[in-house]
This record gives structure tokens, C-alpha cells and sequence, in this order.
């Protein structure tokens, strides 16, 4: 029987050295996020994005820079928030999400050590044990994973080192994530995005200016984001605005060349407002329920004489029409659909033929779309919950993981 009291010293010895390390200054304060524990009977290393695990026989076969680099592994993960991020991922290929995630960690630690003089990636029969592979330098998570995914319906292989099962040493908890109560999410986002700031003021204090740079992945997460819902709000209001009541305290201008002084007209509630919400396969619950919570809270803030709310993947699987009596209950009576490919034209085709003429359409989506359409004749308004901008309309990003 292993003494888990000296494999937790060796975990807690493996963290405070990393934390003294110039090399890894970046990294400092996310290695104190969250609780650690050492499991006995637990088979290897393991994080719901929060909190690690460490099995007891998995620490006792790995030397010192081995267990350092497992740690690190273990906390990039947590910095990423890949657990959260990435849900519709693994919900789409546990495989691939769990390989892609894996890849881009393994790059940026051996790339921080490439000779290895200080952590060292895990070896089984003296063959490195993990996913390494220098053709995702540089890509994010989900580049990587389309990749892959692209590969295996090619049926090739992918990556030149630690070909075993997913190729992972060690296990991500999806299921532990997913049970983080909302609050609980905010605040880890919170810590982690604390920790990194930190980390990376500690690095470039050390090093310089310039030092304690972060992947650019990671870098996006704490980039500032445009407040999307005060875009979508003042789209609302600039494109549909129901004019349906005059001011003569106001001069209406475009009179004022036939010398004609009429009223200007004042808008006290919107018209029509056509709401696409993508429910492709690509797109997971947590992204539909934020949705759908906006549509009702942007609705009951510019009042619309009607909504139209279409669900769509690669046809239009589902139609709701909503007044101002029954939007209060938008969230709890609608019915989601979907779950096919993603073809956005469909919801054009479908409004074309049930002759649907609103003011304006916003469209929901991860913006994973290869045709955007072009016959748009309506002002449309993109939610995107990825970087991508679409070609026509207006475009707002925001990030995968909502809050």
C-alpha cells in the first residue's frame, strides 16, 4: 500500500516549485484555483475545470519533472476553461474534444521546455505518453478539433507521437463540469481570470516587458468583450421602430426643402422582429437557454408588436409566433428543434414562403456556416458566439462560454 500522505507531498512540493519558477511565472496563480486532491485507486490525473485529482499509483510511477508536467497539464486546462468552452465539442466526439484539448496544452509545455530540463512530458516503455504533435502550433482548440475531425473521415491518422486509445494520460471530468451551478461558473471565471492577470503582471515583472505573453487562445478570453446585448438592443431600435405617434416639438427635415413643417414621428414601441435561433448539432443547451433568455429580455425592453421565433439547423424545424400578451412566457412555453446540419438560407426560403414580412431578423448562432445567403431583404443582426463575422448584415461576437 503507497503512503498517500508522501504522494500528496509530492503534488504540493511539484506546485510550490513550479510557482518559484521564472520559466512558469505565468502560470503561478492558476496553480492555487480550486482544491487538489490525491485518490487512492483513481488511474491517472483528472479536472472538471475546477478542481484536480491525482491517483495515488499514477504519481508513484512518475519522476519529478513528469509529475510537474502533469500538473501543469492538469491547471492549462482549468486556464482555458476547456471543460466549459468546449461542451458542444465533446458532446459532438468525446474523442477528438478530449485529443484536441490535449494537443494544444502539450505543444505550449514542451515548447516552454523543449529539452525537457524541467518538466518532461510522461513516458510508458520509454515512449512519450500524451498527445504532442508540431502541426497545431498556433491553433486554437477548435481549429485543432476540426482537424482531426476532418482526418478521421479521411480515415488517416493524426499526430506523430503518443498514438494510445485518445492518446491522453490523464482524464477530463465534462459530467463534474456540467454540475458547477451557474454561480459557480461565474465565480471560477472570475478566480481564473484574476489568477492569469496576476500571472502575467508576476512574469513580465520578471522578465521585462513583453515577457509572461499568452497563447493566443487564452489571450482572447481576457480580451474586454463588446456588451453584444447593448448591440442587439440598439439594432432593435435603429431598424424597427414602429413610428406610431408625432411631435411637433421635433421638425421633421425631410419637408423642410418643400418649405413644409410637419411633425417628426416618435416610435413608442417596435414592429415585427424575426428571431433564428441555430439549433444545428453544434449547438449545446447552455447556448440555446442564454438565447432565449435575451430574446425575451430584449422583447419586454423594446416591446415588438410581434415576434417570430424560428428554429433552424438545415431546414426550419420549428415556428412560434409570440405578441406582447404571451412574451412573458417565451422561455418556459417554447419548444426547441433541431439538431441537423447548418444552413441558415433555409429560415429566408421559409419566411419567403409563408410570406413572413417583419422589420428585422436576428439571427443566433456559433457561426460554424459555409452559406450565409445573400437575399437577405431585411436588416439582419448576427449573434455569434465564435470570431467568426458574417459576410452580409450586421455581425456581434460573443464568447462560448455565456454567462
Amino acid at each position: 500500500m503507497l503512503d498517500k500522505s508522501k504522494i500528496e507531498r509530492r503534488v504540493k512540493k511539484a506546485k510550490i516549485t513550479l510557482m518559484r519558477r521564472p520559466e512558469f511565472a505565468l502560470w503561478s496563480g492558476i496553480l492555487m484555483v480550486g482544491k487538489t486532491e490525491v485518490r487512492d485507486g483513481f488511474p491517472t490525473a483528472c479536472t472538471n475545470g475546477r478542481d484536480e485529482i491525482y491517483g495515488t499509483e499514477f504519481v508513484d510511477g512518475l519522476t519529478d519533472k513528469e509529475l510537474m508536467f502533469v500538473v501543469l497539464h492538469e491547471n492549462l486546462h482549468k486556464a482555458f476553461r476547456h471543460l466549459i468552452i468546449w461542451k458542444r465539442l465533446h458532446d459532438e466526439n468525446p474523442m477528438l474534444a478530449n485529443m484536441a484539448c490535449d494537443y494544444v496544452i502539450n505543444l505550449i509545455l514542451h515548447n516552454m521546455d523543449p529539452e525537457e530540463k524541467i518538466i518532461a512530458m510522461p513516458r510508458k516503455d520509454g515512449k512519450i505518453y500524451g498527445l504532442l504533435d508540431k502541426k497545431y502550433a498556433g491553433l486554437n482548440t477548435k481549429q485543432v478539433f476540426d482537424l482531426l475531425k476532418q482526418e478521421q473521415q479521411q480515415g488517416n491518422g493524426s499526430g506523430d507521437e503518443g498514438q494510445d486509445g485518445d492518446g491522453g494520460f490523464d482524464e477530463h471530468d465534462w459530467d463534474g463540469a456540467q454540475e458547477l451551478s451557474q454561480e459557480e461558473v461565474k465565480q471560477l471565471e472570475r478566480e481564473v481570470d484574476q489568477a492569469l492577470r496576476q500571472g502575467q503582471m508576476a512574469a513580465q515583472k520578471i522578465a521585462g516587458k513583453g515577457a509572461g505573453d499568452m497563447p493566443r487562445e487564452l489571450g482572447d478570453l481576457l480580451e474586454p468583450q463588446v456588451d453584444w446585448r447593448e448591440v442587439l438592443r440598439e439594432f432593435v431600435n435603429a431598424t424597427c421602430n414602429a413610428k406610431d405617434a408625432s411631435s411637433w416639438r421635433r421638425v421633421n427635415r425631410r419637408y423642410l426643402s418643400m418649405d413644409m413643417y410637419m411633425p417628426s414621428l416618435i416610435g413608442e414601441r417596435v414592429g415585427h422582429i424575426v428571431v433564428g435561433v441555430d439549433t444545428s448539432g453544434s449547438i449545446g443547451q447552455q447556448e440555446i437557454s442564454v438565447f432565449l433568455s435575451e430574446v425575451k429580455a430584449i422583447a419586454e425592453t423594446v416591446n415588438p408588436e410581434k415576434v417570430d421565433l424560428i428554429y433552424w439547423d438545415h431546414v426550419v424545424a420549428g415556428h412560434e409566433e409570440y405578441d406582447p400578451a404571451t412574451l412573458p412566457t417565451l422561455v418556459d412555453s417554447t419548444k426547441p428543434r433541431g439538431g441537423g446540419g447548418t444552413d441558415p438560407t433555409c429560415v429566408h426560403v421559409y419566411m419567403k414562403e409563408k410570406n413572413i414580412d417583419p422589420d428585422c431578423i436576428i439571427m443566433l448562432t456559433d457561426g460554424y456556416i459555409s452559406n450565409w445567403g445573400d437575399e437577405w431583404a431585411k436588416p439582419i443582426l448576427w449573434v455569434i458566439t465564435s470570431d467568426h463575422t458574417a459576410p452580409v448584415g450586421k455581425s456581434v461576437n460573443i464568447k462560448d462560454g455565456l454567462e
